[in-house]
């Protein structure tokens, strides 16, 4: 007599692309980080949602929650109907953390 076993696939939410990663950051907290090497203009994904029930408009996803800001950015987020969407500016290399210089809030120096 032989049993067969069966695997079960369960879909797994991933709040990120598999192509970025969350750790510490040398910049503040925590960080958006690239696993492997992203070519110039790839969009990475949606950061936020228009949604005018919040205080700034916006409902942040999980991508819009962890990158930070740096006044010389290797990516940009930008407007595209009712999302922000971020995409990079330049080649970034595996281990690189996203920055994106912020304009959604007003930021103190």
């Amino acid at each position: 007599m032989s049993f067969i076993k069966q695997s079960t696939v369960y879909n797994v939410y991933r709040p990120l692309p598999p192509f970025l990663t969350i750790k510490n950051s040398s910049i503040d907290g925590l960080g958006v980080f690239a696993t492997e090497d992203l070519e110039k203009d790839k969009i990475l994904g949606i950061t936020h949602v228009e949604d005018d029930r919040f205080e700034d408009g916006y409902i942040r996803l999980p991508l819009g929650g962890f990158f930070n800001h740096s006044e010389e950015p290797n990516c940009e987020c930008y407007k595209d109907g009712e999302f922000l969407k971020l995409k990079t500016l330049k080649n970034i290399k595996a281990g690189e953390e996203i920055t994106v210089k912020y304009w959604l809030y007003d930021i103190e120096t």
